[in-house]
């Protein structure tokens, strides 16, 4: 009888097809050598929908080339619409894995989670969240196979995609110029589905630390204060923590080794007996990455980073394991993060009503560091060679020594503007169809852009242009620009047909980092405003400080 027992609460936990051959990984029926196609990644997701009334599936866009975008969507019961899905009043959360298709361990973490999700031992999550899983967002870089790529890392043998997508670009530089199909099917999906949470999942090399996976936050100071502390003291301690007791895995914030003296240069080694001014600091405050455009959108953002010199089945499990405790993280911490999104996005509502209920917000920033120094846990890599490539990947060691340093993790704000009212677009700029671009890409954000129903007489501040700078050579396709200038006040006799961005918006931190002339990674960076900026122009899109709008769909 007690094997009896013993069997049913096994087969409870573990169906007989939850090993089905035909839901397993590549990684997993080829011993980890290989990496999942895109072919095995929609066998796998559509033979998960077909075998559980939990899962259901949707293309939320097309890449480049034509591949559909899968999106898997777990939850005890089922749903299939974004208003289902918040009728049951659960967290949603959202896994993103292979924005990078030579950093292929979020795919496989994700399709093994995704399994255990609906057929195994973390099926109970689904009657607590809704989750979201997008296995392969490079989907056409995966398909690019080659031992010659990521030569470094630690498998997987038989090779991996590319980093960048079908035009060259690295879809993680993309989250404000949208230059990319898959950057416009990703912030669809988010105005759509709209997430409490994005888990964004990834392959570090750089620095020979001693860390099976670093992790991050949004790092934009513009994110609202609450949000950073929600994951800094809370969320992210929390799963650090499981990660060690539960899974034996060491983790900490995202970072590389790098001297006091040249910060902004990266070291890959570390004497631990002589670390001189060694420093470890974190990467980028800019929301062209995906943890920081997700925190600029009031949500909590999470990037993992897996270890690259970790073996690949290492990488996987830590992967896998980190989300695991970030689901459950977001479980203990679920009315929490849903009241805070929410407080944030009323908050943020209510910018127009007043100067007093809004904030300055950064246009400048310098990387600083924590309060006091930390422990950060220093290794070295050993080589080995990989026979398919001809080329030598490195090794993480096993022994890792902490050193105290300082942890240069977050960034300040150094010069900062009040949030205007909204910001207008007068009608002879409208009708001129220059910046339609700039319009196009502000609706695709979902900014609300409004039609000025009736001719009005505002206060304004417009910002007088003393440079424009232009980089000589391209990044990601475009040559990024600078401007510089004053901001002064003046009357301005807006026309019916202007176009008007509130401020009194849930994006409204994001409408900033867009709109305003001196950002450093908005509309102007990315030469999606360039008409009319000159030296004695006027910047075509004026702040708004006071006056009635009256608006129009």
């Amino acid at each position: 009888m007690r094997i009896i027992t013993l069997l049913v609460m096994t087969l409870a936990v573990f169906p007989l097809n939850a090993q089905s051959p035909d839901l397993l990984t590549r990684a997993e029926t080829s011993n980890y050598e290989e990496t999942s196609t895109y072919g095995d990644v929609m066998r796998i997701t559509k033979g998960l929908v077909a075998g559980s009334t939990l899962a259901k599936y949707e293309s939320y866009g097309k890449t480049e080339e034509g591949r559909e975008m899968p999106l898997l969507i777990l939850s005890e019961p089922a749903v299939t619409t974004p208003e289902a899905a918040r009728n049951l009043g659960r967290p949603v959360v959202f896994v993103q894995g292979n924005i990078h298709a030579g950093e292929v361990e979020g795919k496989e973490a994700a399709l093994i989670l995704a399994r255990r999700l609906t057929q195994g031992d973390l099926r109970p999550l689904l009657k607590q969240m809704v989750i979201l899983i997008a296995p392969i967002y490079n989907a056409d870089g995966n398909e690019k196979l080659n031992v010659q790529n990521r030569t470094a890392q630690y498998g997987p043998v038989a090779g991996v995609g590319t980093r960048e997508n079908s035009n060259g670009l690295d879809l993680n530089r993309d989250h404000i110029k949208l230059d990319s199909a898959e950057g416009r099917a990703f912030v669809g999906l988010l105005n759509r589905w709209d997430p409490h949470v994005g888990i964004d999942l990834h392959t570090t090399n750089g620095s020979y630390h001693g860390y099976h996976l670093t992790y991050s936050p949004s790092l934009n100071p513009n994110t609202d204060a609450r949000m950073l502390a929600l994951a800094r003291d809370h969320i992210l301690p929390a799963v650090q923590e499981a990660v060690q007791k539960k899974h034996n895995f060491r983790t900490y914030y995202y970072g590389n080794f790098a001297s006091e003296a040249g910060i902004a240069r990266e070291s890959a080694k570390v004497d631990p007996a002589n670390p001189g001014d060694t420093v470890w600091r974190t990467f980028d405050h800019r929301p062209r990455f995906n943890n920081n455009y997700v925190g600029l959108r009031n949500r909590l953002a999470i990037l993992s980073e897996a270890y690259s010199y970790l073996d690949f089945r290492g990488r996987v499990r830590v992967t896998e394991v980190f989300v695991e405790e970030a689901l459950n993280a977001v479980v203990a911490n679920g009315a929490r993060i849903m009241q805070l999104t929410t407080q944030l996005d009323n908050d943020t509502k209510g910018y127009s009503d007043g100067a007093g209920t809004r904030p300055s917000l950064g246009v400048e920033f310098k990387l600083a560091a924590l309060p006091a120094p930390v422990d950060i846990l220093v290794s070295d890599v050993e080589k080995k060679l990989n026979a398919r490539s001809g080329r030598e990947m490195l090794v993480m060691a096993e022994k890792a020594v902490p050193v105290r340093m300082k942890d240069y993790g977050v960034f300040e704000v150094t010069r900062a503007l009040p949030m205007p009212r909204g910001w207008l677009i007068p009608r002879p700029h409208v009708e001129s169809g220059r910046y339609a671009l700039a319009i196009e890409r502000l609706r695709l954000h979902g900014v609300q852009v409004q039609r000025i129903a009736a001719d009005a007489e505002l206060a304004v501040e417009r910002f007088l242009i003393a440079g424009y700078t232009k980089a000589e050579r391209p990044f990601q396709n475009r040559n990024e620009a600078r401007l510089t200038g004053k901001h002064e006040a003046a009357k301005l006799s807006a026309q019916e047909g202007a176009l008007y961005i509130p401020a009194n918006q849930p994006l409204a931190r994001l409408a900033f980092y867009l709109l305003e002339p001196e950002s450093d990674d908005g509309l102007v960076t990315w030469n999606l405003i360039e008409t009319d900026l000159a030296a004695g122009a006027t910047y075509p899109i004026y702040r708004v400080i006071d006056g009635a709008v009256k608006t129009a769909p």
